[in-house]
């Protein structure tokens, strides 16, 4: 990865890229970095430290909410807009018409999404003002409205941000700003946890168990995205005219964690809610349930979040990913796998596969998710350096991602020198 980037760098094209997806990283952590008037930050921060559900959003947003930033909502509604617009685009028939309708039907879906981030934004914006409503300084109407207007004003900006990232520079802008924030949080982490060794609240052989486990993980997790069934089809052989069509071998690639990041991200969304809406009412018999029973440390929350992770996963995969169609399209082109008939037998065979497949994988994403909760839970001294597990997933998805692409520019650069020559 460090050679794909330093063959990068040498090309006049792709290093103006790098520069400019730098530039607006710098612009975007200078606004994780600006608190908003009117907010004390200090009151702000003791609660992220109080509060599971804020302490995990802070990760997320790279500390700026932490900070309670212009930028304290992230990239989050922009994302949750992005997931839900897709999810519904298989199942609404004028949004699956949209995205078969090339770069016409692409625009309406962003200026849709565009929308739908906006909408998200308020919610989130009026949900987290409440639940810190003791930092106001000004405890009125006006305060509040200028609050929710500026996060919201900041988070409309990040998703800009981010599509400037997408046209003009390297890689995803979303995932990309998404990384930055993560990684921001890794330097403080192990600053926190040099502080606890030196303080003994732990020994100090913790550190290389510590190392490895991370080292292990990072090479599963890759392992897992890199990792797919490749199902072998042969194609018949047909004459048309003068000319043979068919006759050759490919194969269909299946891999074991098709979803992704986002099978947590949507159980993360649902298994804090109830944490979120007792931060509106703090003093109340529901927010005292809620600490005791469904807190982030809680039995009931471990077991339903790894169970939310693994019905998500299965989810996705369904709406992603047809057997029933990719058979269907493989008898009309004359395909068959290797020793299965055609028809409903290698619909069958399929989702047997990807029944398994699917299965290996949510397993995988559910143990990841809880992990760093059960380390926490184990030793509240590591609590603070457990990035979590849609983070350790976002990191190395985006790296690969971003490596992949500057793979392929430099790929396509060859060819047209190739072609102009």
């Amino acid at each position: 990865m460090l050679e794909t980037f330093k063959n990068a760098w040498k090309v006049h094209e792709i290093r103006k890229k790098i520069l400019f997806t730098l530039a607006i990283v710098v612009i975007y952590r200078i606004g994780c970095a600006i608190p908003v008037p009117g907010v004390d930050v200090s009151v702000v921060a003791e609660s992220v430290q109080t509060n599971s559900f804020f302490g995990l959003f802070n990760v997320l947003t790279g500390g700026a909410f932490e900070q309670f930033a212009i930028f304290a909502l992230g990239i989050s509604p922009n994302i949750n807009a992005s997931i839900i617009i897709q999810l519904l685009t298989m199942v609404i028939p004028a949004l699956e018409r949209w995205s078969k309708e090339g770069e016409e039907g692409r625009k309406k879906i962003s200026a849709l999404t565009r929308y739908a981030t906006l909408a998200i934004s308020l919610l989130m914006a009026i949900g987290f003002t409440l639940g810190i409503r003791g930092a106001l300084t000004d405890n009125n109407f006006l305060s509040y409205l200028f609050v929710i207007l500026t996060v919201v004003a900041g988070s409309m900006l990040t998703m800009w941000l981010g599509e400037q990232i997408t046209e003009n520079g390297i890689g995803n802008g979303i995932s990309m700003l998404i990384f930055v924030g993560i990684v921001s949080r890794i330097v403080p982490a192990a600053i926190g946890l040099v502080k606890n060794v030196a303080g003994g609240a732990f020994g100090w052989w913790w550190l290389p168990i510590i190392l490895i486990g991370v080292v292990f993980i990072f090479a599963a997790i890759v392992f897992m995205d890199k990792g797919e069934r490749k199902i072998q089809v042969n194609y018949a052989q047909r004459v048309v005219g003068r000319k043979v069509y068919g006759g050759q071998s490919t194969h269909i690639p299946m891999k074991l964690n098709p979803s992704g990041v986002l099978p947590i991200i949507f159980a993360v969304s649902i298994v804090s809610l109830p944490t979120m809406v007792a931060t509106w009412f703090p003093n109340t018999a529901y927010a005292r349930f809620a600490k005791g029973y469904l807190g982030q440390t809680s039995v009931i929350y471990i077991v339903v979040y790894a169970l939310l992770v693994i019905f998500f996963a299965f989810f996705y995969t369904t709406m992603t990913f047809n057997p029933i169609e990719v058979s269907k399209n493989l008898k009309e082109n004359g395909g068959f796998v290797l020793g299965i008939r055609p028809g409903k037998p290698t619909s069958d065979y399929l989702s047997k596969i990807l029944t398994k497949l699917t299965l290996a994988g949510s397993l995988f994403l559910a143990f990841i998710a809880i992990l760093p909760i059960l380390v926490g839970m184990f030793n509240p001294a590591l609590q603070n350096m457990a990035i979590g597990g849609s983070s350790t997933i976002i990191l190395v998805n985006v790296a690969l991602e971003t490596a992949s692409q500057l793979e392929s520019m430099m790929l396509m650069r060859h060819y047209k020198g190739f072609l102009k020559a």
